[in-house]
């Protein structure tokens, strides 16, 4: 459980008990180490840890712990407050180095988003149609339960009078989960005072965690089928945020779906007969603890009374020797006094006699403390001053030094964005030439291409002269090849000034 300061991504689960679903928001951080040459040496995960939150400044982890620690490599786990600045804080992360003291390499720094285990509709799909022992026609044996573990205790508490504030109400659950439909069966373990003993009629293992009181897990198994689909799709990659007047908290809570079939009809008939047999069990415990509390009880008046017979006795014996007891008492008292007012007048005339003393003594005391007193002030005032002065040189030297490496970081950005630029502008333009030289090319092929059947053309015009063809026919051939010429250079023209336009 931990403090929740943003509430932007809250989505409402049951408002009126101030229970809201948060997203997870949280990166996966790899960082690469270099391999050990020198024996002894070694790297601080907590050093890491410090350089990474100092790069990832103004933005902060709620959450950052080692995951995986190996010779090659170390992996972190960081949660940010909301999922808007997971790209902010990935792309401020990655690909960067980090330089530790003691060490002239550099460590590489690969972050992406983390992968949240959550069961799919697949999973709980392929498990119910592959499991054994299972009738998909019965409640608890079908996907129909969802299985919750640490969800805090007093959140899902009931909080009329009369109520324990540390213990989970099923009531309060079952109107939390009844949000994504018609609820069947609730069930929260912890509640059931004789689980313990059932699980160990039943051979199952017990475990023990510090947090068992402060946390419970629960059962819930809806009427339909959609009604458990909503409910799992709503969970999936959430957290629990409790809001209460003053503050918000968050915690991580666990969903499965059930593979137990704790639901079902059969477990809970077999629970209920360990219940009836354990309830009969401490009926006769207690039966036959009554009985023998009962016979203890009168074995205990028996020996009373026997004392006190045997203490009258010894009473009656003690006031005896008391009244003698008194007798020599009185006597002796009588002596004391009288020693007692002798001595009270001598203490008397002594206390007179040091009391002067001490008061002279005193005086002289005080006069010494005072000029001590006086002078320790002094010194301490010069040693504040000296102190105040230090304080104001070392905090102006780290503070020229941040501006200083802040100053080195924007130019580093500057200089990086401005080389990209270039080489855009580089790689356009190397583009653009070699589209201008392929089009030079392919104009001058069809230009070449032209002028060759323009060739043949001629040679076929002065064959069929040759050849004795009619004067008319001549003229009609020199015609259309005139024609012919025209739409060419007009063809040439326009190929001519696509290629100045290419320029």
């Amino acid at each position: 459980m931990q403090v929740c300061t943003d509430t932007s991504e809250a989505v409402e689960l049951f408002p009126s008990q101030g229970l809201y679903l948060k997203p997870m928001a949280r990166v996966s951080i790899s960082v690469q180490l270099p391999p050990m040459k020198s024996p002894g040496k070694s790297i601080s995960n907590w050093e890491v840890m410090e350089k990474i939150k100092v790069m990832l400044k103004p933005d902060t982890f709620s959450m950052l712990k080692v995951v995986k620690s190996t010779l090659e490599f170390i992996r972190f786990e960081g949660e940010a407050e909301n999922r808007a600045c997971l790209k902010g804080i990935i792309s401020r992360l990655e690909n960067r180095s980090i330089k530790l003291s003691g060490f002239p390499e550099t460590l590489k720094i690969r972050v992406a988003e983390a992968k949240i285990p959550f069961p799919t509709r697949h999973d709980w799909d392929s498990y119910f149609r592959d499991a054994k022992n299972v009738n998909e026609m019965k409640p608890g044996e079908r996907p129909d339960t969802v299985h919750l573990e640490n969800l805090p205790c007093r959140w899902f508490a009931n909080l009329n009078v009369g109520h324990d504030l540390n213990k989970p109400s099923e009531y309060i659950l079952r109107k939390v989960f009844e949000t994504f439909g018609d609820v069947r069966l609730v069930d929260i373990p912890m509640l059931d005072p004789y689980l313990r003993d059932i699980n160990k009629n039943n051979g199952s293992i017990q475990t023990f965690s510090f947090s068992q009181d402060l946390s419970f897990e629960a059962f819930v198994q809806y009427k339909e089928y959609i009604s458990f689909v909503k409910a799992m799709t709503a969970l999936k990659g959430m957290k629990l945020m409790y809001k209460d007047e003053e503050k918000c908290f968050a915690a991580d809570m666990k969903v499965d779906f059930d593979k137990t079939k704790h639901l079902s009809e059969e477990n809970i008939k077999k629970r209920q007969i360990e219940r009836d047999k354990l309830i009969q069990l401490e009926k006769e415990r207690e039966d036959r603890v009554h009985r023998e509390r009962k016979q203890e009880e009168r074995r205990r008046q028996e020996e009373i009374r026997k004392q006190e017979e045997e203490q009258r006795e010894r009473d009656e014996r003690k006031l005896e020797k008391i009244k003698k007891r008194d007798a020599r008492q009185r006597e002796r008292e009588v002596k004391r006094r009288q020693k007692l007012l002798e001595k009270k007048k001598r203490e008397e005339e002594e206390k007179i006699a040091t009391k002067k003393a001490t008061e002279e003594r005193c005086k002289l005391l005080e006069q010494r403390q005072c000029e001590a007193t006086r002078l320790l002030n002094v010194l301490l005032d010069r040693v504040k001053e000296e102190k105040k002065k230090e304080e104001v040189e070392k905090k102006m030297k780290e503070l020229e030094e941040l501006r200083l490496r802040q100053l080195a970081e924007e130019q580093t950005r500057k200089d990086v964005e401005l080389k990209n630029q270039e080489e855009e502008r580089e790689k356009r333009k190397r583009k653009l030439t070699e589209e201008e030289r392929l089009l030079r090319e392919r104009l001058l092929k069809n230009l070449k291409l032209k002028r060759e059947k323009l060739e043949e053309e001629k040679r076929e015009r002065k064959r069929k002269e040759v050849a004795g063809k009619t004067k008319l026919r001549s003229v009609l051939v020199i015609k259309k090849n005139v024609d012919k010429r025209t739409r060419q250079k007009s063809s040439l023209t326009r190929l001519q000034s696509q290629i100045d336009l290419a320029r």
